[in-house]
């Protein structure tokens, strides 16, 4: 139990990182190649420290990494993290599946239903 709450906190972190379009963006671009806080800051209409909030929640969401290089903070993306937020999405993608696979099964099925035995009905009524 406590192994899946800490597994259930990571994906909600993940997540919650990945809700935001601009995190997102922020994401695809030290994917491509790591950046400073600065250099990201400067793709924004908002201030550095919005940015700076921005990638700290990346961080606790291990979707990125950053590292001092003298005054500069580098962001680099982190691509198991993005694989685990893949490998959440398929298990729940297996889950509809399945779920549809079985409607379609229902729908095409050609068997026709059991019928109930038909009721008996006396125009006499019950006999004592």
């Amino acid at each position: 139990m406590v192994v899946y709450q800490v597994m259930s906190d990571d994906l909600d972190r993940l997540f919650h990182a990945l809700s935001d379009a601009t995190r997102r963006d922020i994401v695809a671009r030290v994917m491509l190649q790591e950046q400073s806080v600065s250099a990201l800051a400067a793709r924004y209409a908002m201030s550095f420290a919005a940015v700076q909030k921005h990638v700290t929640v990346l961080e606790k969401a291990t979707l990125v990494s950053k590292q001092r290089r003298g005054r500069e903070q580098i962001v680099s993306g982190n691509p198991h993290s993005i694989l685990r937020a893949r490998e959440a999405l398929e298990t729940y993608e297996e889950i509809w599946r399945g779920r549809t696979e079985r409607m379609r099964d229902l729908l095409t099925d050609d068997t026709p239903p059991a019928q109930a035995p038909a009721a008996t009905s006396d125009p006499e009524g019950p006999t004592s």
